[in-house]
Order: C-alpha cells, then sequence, then structure tokens
C-alpha cells in the first residue's frame, strides 16, 4: 500500500525512514518542492531497507501520489530557537495551500495526516482547504507529549514506558494538559503504583514532570535545532494504526464537538483509529482542574482560528 509524504525536511525523512524501517506499507513515495532533497532522502533512506523490511522508497511529484491510502503533510518552515508553534501560523498556511491542491488532484481519497506545526491549526486550515470529512484530517497532535509524558514517568518509576497508561490532552503547544488524575501504571491508578514502588510522586517532582513534558521540544530545539526522530516514530505508528485497520488509541487532533464546552475546535483527545481514519471520540475522565485546563487550552487554539481559516 502506497504512503505518501509530502516535506522531505527532518520530520518528514524521519518519519519516512521510521516507517520503512517498521516496514509500513510497500511504497513511500517522498514529495518536496526541492526535488534533489527529496531523492537523496529517498536513496539514503532506501540504502538501509536490505538490512530491515522490503518496502520501495522513492521521491516524485504530486502525481506519484496517486493511489496513495495515506499522505503525511510535513511540509513547511522550521520552528526557530525562541519561536512558539503558533509563530509559525502566517508561513505555514500559505505553504499549505500549494500542497492540498497537489494532494487532491493526484490523490484525492488519501487520508491526510498533518505533522506541520502548529500542528492543530494546520488541520483545521487541511479540513478547510480539502474539504473532506473531519475524520480523514488527522492532526499528529499530542502522540509526541503523551509518549514523553509516559516516558517520563516510566523514567521515575522504573517501570517500561509501554506499561503507563497516561494522556497528554488539548493543544500540541503551551497550554497542553498532562492528565494526572486517570494515569495507570497496568490496570492500577498511578500514585498507588509510586507508593509501592517506593518511588513517591510529590506535588514537586509532578510539577517537574510537567514541565520537562511541556518544555522538551524548547530544550531539544536548543540543543540541536530542531525535533525529528520522536514525532517520525509517532507518525509511523499512527500511519500503521489506519493500514491495518489497527483499532488502536492515540491522542490524534481533530475537530473536537461538544466535550467541556468545546465545540469546533481541533484538539488532541484519546482516540480510536482505524482503516477509515478516526472511528471515535474517547475521552477520559478529568477532574476540575484538568477540564478546566483543556478549556483553556481550546480557547488558545481557537483564538487562532478566524485568522488561518479566513485564509483559505
Amino acid at each position: 500500500m502506497k504512503i505518501g509524504v509530502v516535506g522531505a525536511g527532518m520530520v518528514g525523512s524521519a518519519s519516512a525512514y521510521a516507517m520503512a524501517m517498521m516496514g509500513v506499507g510497500s511504497t513511500i513515495v517522498l514529495v518536496d518542492h526541492d526535488e534533489k532533497l527529496a531523492t537523496a532522502q529517498a536513496e539514503d533512506i532506501a540504502h538501509g531497507t536490505p538490512f530491515a523490511q522490503p518496502v520501495t522508497v522513492m521521491a516524485g511529484g504530486y502525481d506519484a501520489l496517486e493511489g496513495a491510502a495515506v499522505v503525511v503533510i510535513s511540509a513547511g518552515v522550521s520552528q526557530k530557537p525562541g519561536e512558539t508553534r503558533l509563530d509559525l501560523l502566517d508561513r505555514n498556511i500559505e505553504v499549505f495551500k500549494q500542497v492540498i491542491d497537489g494532494i487532491k488532484r493526484h490523490a484525492p481519497k488519501a487520508i491526510l495526516l498533518i505533522a506541520t506545526n502548529p500542528v492543530d491549526v494546520m488541520t483545521a486550515v487541511a479540513l478547510h482547504l480539502s474539504g473532506d470529512d473531519p475524520s480523514r484530517v488527522i492532526g499528529s497532535g499530542t502522540i509526541l507529549d503523551t509518549a514523553r509524558f509516559r516516558h517520563l514517568l516510566g523514567r521515575h518509576l522504573g517501570v517500561a514506558s509501554q506499561s503507563v497508561h497516561a494522556y497528554v490532552m488539548g493543544e500540541h503547544g503551551d497550554s497542553e494538559v498532562c492528565v494526572w488524575s486517570s494515569a495507570r501504571v497496568g490496570s492500577t491508578p498511578l500514585k498507588a503504583v509510586a507508593t509501592r514502588l517506593e518511588r513517591p510522586l510529590t506535588p514537586q517532582i509532578c510539577q517537574k514532570i510537567d514541565t520537562q513534558v511541556r518544555e522538551a521540544a524548547y530544550s531539544i530545539i536548543d540543543g540541536k535545532g530542531s525535533t525529528y526522530y520522536g514525532i517520525g516514530a509517532g507518525v509511523a505508528r499512527i500511519v500503521r494504526a489506519i493500514l491495518d485497520d489497527e483499532r488502536v488509541v492515540f491522542t490524534v487532533s481533530v475537530m473536537t464537538h461538544g466535550l467541556e464546552g468545546i465545540d469546533n475546535i481541533p484538539l488532541s483527545l484519546p482516540r480510536l483509529i482505524g482503516r477509515d481514519g478516526v472511528l471515535a471520540d474517547l475521552p477520559v475522565e478529568l477532574d476540575e482542574q484538568e477540564a478546566e485546563a483543556l478549556r483553556r487550552s481550546a480557547n488558545v487554539i481557537a483564538d487562532y482560528l478566524p485568522q488561518s481559516i479566513g485564509q483559505g
């Protein structure tokens, strides 16, 4: 099954590499306005496939996306040190106008997976420009923030992160909400596990973990210029869930209606993912403080939506 990746920079190439190593799909096509870059990335990734999975990796124009089941959009300008994801908005809207047009002309039935920041707003832009069903225009959302949260909790507790069930919801950005009240290890509440393992989660430790989750991207960007490995793995995992109709739960961003007073705003919640995109919302129970934080996060996104949609 064919997968397109539009934008062959660090996030796009990391996503394509992760998919190739994981054996996601049968053909991966990289498209970029810089054809030389797309070709170089495709060749480099293809040279790794003999050590992994029999996946064809190639570069091409938008016409090469014909028949793609999923198209990942990672095109756009990079986030600079000190720049928030929302600062990128105006520059990336213009890029999306061209990208969505090219995809819709050659792969009109593809599910769109958005990995360009600010991802929640860009998901709304892609939905507006494409005219697709909202369940088929999916932002990578807080899948990486959730992974960071689980990693940090697992490291503190001395437990594999795969056994930690905790979510980050809302905006993929500064207002995101780490949901502590429903977090679990296995089926046991998080704080009960912390007590049993003698790894207490004091308010100071909780605040430190929350801050590390929220500021992880800024720290990485300051150290090496951009983040790409983590989100590349997350994108690959979402694509596999779609292609294989896994019906697995990820915190992705789609247009959200009727939750905690939030309506017609794209943000991340735990959602069931399968062959047709987002199959259902699976919101977790929030305490009063978390619910209020989620509403504030939605308002942050909402403040940018009229501008972005108006330019569509």
